[in-house]
C-alpha cells in the first residue's frame, strides 16, 4: 500500500543505501575541495568588508591600515594551513583538533576544543547563510523584508541535500564553488588590468564621504592600536573552516592523508590569492563600506532607506560596467550561492565531530547513527535546528552574528598546535632514525610557530570582540563543555552499574507471579491469559480496576460464567483511576515477596494508521511508564492486531525507525 511519508522521504533523501556501500561515498579531491573548503573560500566575500567596517569608524583616514592588516591575515592563513597539514599526516583518523588535543593534552582540553568547534560550526551556518542572503538583497533590494524567511529556507535546503549523503552534496556544491572562484578571479584580474592601463574601476560609493564616529584625535596611540587589532580580528574570519579538512580525512579516497594535505594546500593558495586580490581592488576602487549607511555623506535622499551593497557587489559593479551588467549578476549569483553553500563545511564537520564525541560517550549515542544515505543524519538535523534558531533570533543580520564568530576557531587552532608540539616532542624522545628526527624537528618548528601566532590572535579576538557579543560564544562553549562532561559521567555510571562480574551467577527469582490486566473479557484478554499460562508462573491472577461499578459487575458475571480457572481481582478505585490502583497492587506484591518477580501482562491493540493510536492504548502506555520504574517487575505487552494493521504485516525493504550504527563496516 502507498505510504506517503515514506514516498516523500525517498523523494527528498533518495534510496536507502546498504552498509557495504560506504566505500562508494568516499571523495576524490575535486569534490572534497568544495565540500570541506567552501567556508574559507567563500569568506573572501565578507572578510575584506569586515576590515573596512571597523576602520571606517574613524572615517576614511585610517583605511591606509587595510593593506597591513590584510598582509597579517595572509601570513596567518599560511601558518595555519602549514600547521594543519602536519595534523592531517599525523592523525589521519579524522578527529582533527579534538583528537590531537585529547591525545596530547588530555580529555578536558580536548573537550574545550570540541565545544569551541561545535559552537563555531553553528555560527558558520548562521553567518554564511546570512551573508549569502545579504548578497541576494544587494542585487534585488525588494527582498530585504524577507531576509529571515530566505535564510531559514536555505538552511532547510542545505539540510535536505546533506541528508542525501556526502558524495551527493559534493556533486551539488562543486559547480557553484568553482564558478565562484572563477568569477572572483575574473573580476580581480579584469580590475587590475584596467588599473594597469590607467582605467581603474571606481566603486559606486567612491564619491561618498564617511563621517567618523570618533574624532581623529580620539584614535591616536592606544585607540589606534585597538582599532587596528579589531580590524585584524574581523579580517580573521577568512580563516574559518580551515580545520574542516583535518576533521574529514576519513571521507577522502586513499591515500587519505596525502589527498587531504593536497586539498588543504590548494585551498590555502586559492583563498590567499582571492582575499589579497579583493582587498587590493577594494582599496584602488575606493570602496566605502560602513556599518550604518547614515555614516555615508553625500547620499541623495533618506539614508535610512538606502540599501548598502556588499564589497563584492560594489567591486563587480565597478569592474563590469554597472549594477545591470550580466557579469555583475553572475558574480552576485555565484557569491550568494557559494556563501550559502559554505555552510556545507559545517554540515560535514559538525556531524563528523559529534559522531566521534558520541562514540567517546560525550554526546548522545544517537549522534553516532548513520541514516539511510550513510550520513550522520541526527547531527545534520541538530545543526540545522540550532543554526535556524540563531538566524531567527538575530534576524539573519551578519553584523550581529559575526561578533559571535571565530573565537572558537582560534581556541581550537591554538590548543591543536600546542598538542602537535607535544606530539613531535614524544616522537623525538622515541629515538627514530636521523631522517625522521629531522622531519620531526621541522614539523615541531612549524607547529610551534602556529601555536604562538594563533594564541596571539586568540587574545586579540577575545579582547576586541568579547564585549560586542563574543561572550555569548564563550558561555555557549562553557555550557556545552559542562554538558558533555555530564553525559560522559552518566554513561560511565550506567556502564559500571550494568557490568557483570565474571563469577556473578545469572540472577533467578525464587518465584514468578503473573498478573494479567483486564478491562473487558474479549479476544485480547484471552490471548494475554493464554500467553501468561504458557510461562507456567507460580501464581496467576487477572486484575481490573473498579472504575465504573456497572461495567465491573458485568465483567465479573461474564468472568464467572466463562469457566476460566484464573481468579479475577477487582481493585478499588474511588477516584476512577486505572494506573494508581494497579501500580499500588503490583508494588504490594513485590514488597510482600522480596526476591520474587512479578510479570505484568498488558493486552494491547495494534493499529495500522497513525491517528488510530490516538484512540487506543493510552491506559497501557501510562501503566507501562509507571511499572517500568518498579524494581522486580517485568512488563510484557501482548499485541492484538486489528484489521487496519494487516498492511503492516508485509515485509518492507527497511523497517521505519530501524536502529543503525555509526560504523557499519566494523564489527562491534
Amino acid at each position: 500500500m502507498f505510504n506517503l511519508p515514506q514516498a516523500l522521504k525517498r523523494l527528498v533523501i533518495g534510496r536507502a543505501m546498504r552498509s557495504e556501500e560506504l566505500g562508494e561515498t568516499l571523495l576524490p579531491k575535486r569534490l572534497a575541495l568544495p565540500i570541506f573548503a567552501s567556508d574559507p573560500l567563500s569568506s573572501v566575500a565578507y572578510a575584506t568588508g569586515e576590515i573596512l567596517l571597523v576602520l571606517t569608524v574613524g572615517g576614511t583616514a585610517f583605511l591606509y591600515l587595510t593593506p597591513w592588516i590584510a598582509l597579517g591575515v595572509v601570513a596567518l592563513m599560511a601558518v595555519v594551513v602549514l600547521s594543519y597539514r602536519q595534523v592531517v599526516h599525523a592523525y589521519p583518523s579524522g578527529g582533527g583538533s579534538y583528537e590531537v588535543v585529547s591525545r596530547n593534552l588530555g580529555a578536558n582540553p580536548g573537550l574545550v576544543v570540541a565545544a569551541s568547534l561545535l559552537v563555531d560550526y553553528v555560527m558558520t551556518v548562521a553567518v554564511s547563510v546570512a551573508s549569502g542572503v545579504d548578497n541576494i538583497i544587494s542585487a534585488f533590494g525588494s527582498l530585504a523584508d524577507h531576509r529571515v524567511a530566505l535564510a531559514l529556507g536555505f538552511v532547510a535546503l542545505l539540510t535536505a541535500v546533506n541528508l542525501r549523503g556526502v558524495r551527493e552534496s559534493g556533486r551539488a556544491f562543486a559547480a557553484p564553488t568553482y564558478l565562484f572562484i572563477g568569477g572572483i578571479l575574473l573580476m580581480v584580474v579584469t580590475g587590475l588590468v584596467r588599473l594597469a592601463f590607467g582605467d581603474g574601476p571606481q566603486a559606486p560609493t567612491a564619491h561618498l564621504g564617511v563621517a567618523a564616529e570618533h574624532g581623529k584625535d580620539a584614535l591616536q596611540g592606544l585607540g589606534l592600536l585597538m582599532l587596528g587589532l579589531r580590524a585584524f580580528a574581523s579580517g580573521c574570519t577568512a580563516l574559518t573552516g580551515v580545520e574542516a579538512i583535518s576533521n574529514g580525512v576519513p571521507a577522502f579516497r586513499a591515500p587519505k592523508s596525502r589527498n587531504a594535505a593536497a586539498t588543504m594546500a590548494v585551498m590555502g593558495v586559492v583563498a590567499v590569492v582571492m582575499f589579497a586580490g579583493v582587498t587590493l581592488l577594494a582599496l584602488t576602487s575606493h570602496v566605502h563600506y560602513v556599518e550604518d549607511a547614515c555614516q555615508l555623506t553625500g547620499l541623495a535622499g533618506d539614508c535610512h532607506a538606502y540599501t548598502q551593497q556588499t564589497v563584492i557587489a560594489q567591486l563587480a559593479a565597478s569592474v563590469f560596467g554597472g549594477s545591470d551588467s550580466v557579469l555583475f549578476y553572475f558574480v552576485q549569483a555565484v557569491t550568494a550561492l557559494v556563501l550559502i553553500l559554505a555552510a556545507n563545511t559545517a554540515f560535514n564537520g559538525f556531524p563528523l565531530l559529534s559522531s566521534i564525541l558520541a562514540q567517546h560517550r560525550y554526546l548522545p549515542r544517537q549522534l553516532h547513527t548513520r541514516g539511510d544515505r550513510l550520513a550522520f543524519s541526527n547531527g545534520i538535523v541538530a545543526l540545522a535546528v540550532v543554526a535556524g534558531a540563531l538566524l531567527w533570533f538575530y534576524e539573519a543580520d551578519v553584523t550581529s552574528l559575526i561578533h559571535l564568530y571565530i573565537l572558537g576557531v582560534f581556541t581550537s587552532f591554538t590548543l591543536s598546535q600546542i598538542g602537535m608540539v607535544r606530539h613531535w616532542n614524544r616522537a623525538l624522545a622515541a629515538g627514530p632514525d636521523p631522517a625522521a628526527r629531522s622531519a620531526a624537528r621541522r614539523s615541531r618548528v612549524i607547529n610551534g610557530l602556529g601555536a604562538v601566532t594563533t594564541a596571539l590572535v586568540l587574545v586579540i579576538v577575545l579582547i576586541t570582540k568579547f564585549t560586542q557579543g563574543a561572550w555569548l560564544a564563550v558561555v555557549a562553549a562553557l555550557l556545552l563543555w559542562l554538558t558533555m562532561r555530564g553525559i560522559r559521567r552518566h554513561y560511565d555510571a550506567v556502564a559500571a552499574e550494568l557490568a557483570a562480574e565474571d563469577e556473578e551467577p545469572a540472577p533467578r527469582p525464587r518465584q514468578v507471579h503473573a498478573v494479567v490486566l483486564v478491562s473487558k473479557l474479549h479476544r485480547p484478554t484471552l490471548r494475554a491469559i493464554g500467553y501468561a499460562q504458557a510461562f507456567r508462573p507460580d501464581t496467576l491472577e487477572a486484575v481490573t480496576a473498579d472504575v465504573e461499578p456497572e461495567a465491573t459487575a458485568d465483567l465479573r458475571a461474564r468472568w464467572d460464567g466463562s469457566g476460566l480457572d484464573v481468579p479475577l481481582r477487582v481493585l478499588d478505585s474511588p477516584f476512577r483511576e486505572i494506573t494508581k490502583p494497579v501500580v499500588a497492587h503490583v508494588r504490594e506484591l513485590t514488597s510482600a515477596r522480596p526476591g520474587d518477580a512479578v510479570a505484568v501482562f498488558i493486552p494491547e491493540y495494534v493499529v495500522g494508521r497513525w491517528w488510530e493510536n490516538l484512540l487506543h492504548n493510552q491506559s497501557a502506555l501510562w501503566l507501562k511508564s509507571r511499572l517500568l520504574f518498579t524494581p522486580g517487575v517485568m512488563v510484557i505487552s501482548v499485541p492484538w492486531q486489528l484489521t487496519s494493521a494487516g498492511r503492516a504485516d508485509r515485509p518492507a525493504r527497511r523497517a521505519p525507525g530501524a536502529v543503525r550504527r555509526g560504523e557499519p563496516t566494523r564489527g562491534r
